[in-house]
């Protein structure tokens, strides 16, 4: 059985507060929990989009709450958005991190971040008929359709992770290093990763990514058009 942790409220999984609480009301519709949990799946997935040029690694901007606010997050958030909707439904969840080679990088991220693997890949653990079952709510499926990426579906029985290759066959994800399941958000452990390995896309003290002006889905387009 799950630890207890899995279904309490933090304060970055904060299942608490009452948008969350509300979204999860709207959201978690079915007579099951698997699906409950698989409509508030594709509700964070679709419903906020991607970009992972905008982070914001202070407490107030990796909330659970602060992507409902934004209406985008990048795959940290939105997996903690989706633990803590599934919590507040009463479902148990938690987060889990892998490192992956994401070959979706633009150049400009590549550029910046000096490498295409990106540290603490974030998905969502799902307690459902006495299994954990993971589910990866990053890519809406507009972003998928548009750059020809087969969206992640989720059915509450299988494990929804990334695909490795794309529709048209190209390298797309690769799972190169598993960093474990957590009842919350390690904050602390992923900033002194990210301060290690990404100095110039993390300057200073800042919690800020420098790519936040930039403009993630006009340079992914850019670079379909060219074939970089």
């Amino acid at each position: 059985m799950p630890a207890s942790e899995t279904l309490q409220a933090t304060a970055l999984i904060d299942s608490e507060h009452p948008a969350v609480q509300a979204f999860a009301q709207q959201h978690a519709t079915g007579a099951t929990d698997r699906e409950r949990a698989v409509a508030l799946y594709y509700a964070v997935r679709d419903g906020f989009r991607y970009d992972p040029y905008r982070i914001d690694l202070s407490p107030a901007g990796m909330k659970a709450s602060a992507v409902l606010a934004s209406g985008y997050g990048w795959c940290v958030p939105k997996a903690t958005l989706l633990t803590a909707v599934c919590r507040a439904a009463g479902i148990p969840a938690r987060l889990g991190f892998a490192d992956v080679r994401n070959h979706l990088s633009t150049e400009r991220m590549r550029e910046t971040m000096k490498t295409d693997v990106f540290a603490w890949h974030g998905y969502t653990d799902i307690w459902l008929d006495g299994a954990w079952r993971k589910a990866t709510p990053a890519f809406n499926v507009q972003l998928c359709e548009k750059f020809g990426l087969l969206p992640l579906e989720f059915d509450g029985l299988s494990d929804s992770i990334y695909h490795p290759f794309d529709l048209a066959g190209n390298r797309h994800m690769e799972y190169i290093r598993q960093r474990g399941s957590f009842n919350d958000l390690p904050l602390d452990e992923i900033m002194v990763t990210f301060r290690e390995i990404y100095a110039s896309w993390l300057p200073g003290g800042e919690t800020t990514s420098s790519l936040q002006g930039a403009d993630f889905l006009a340079d992914v387009a850019s670079e379909a058009r060219t074939g970089s």
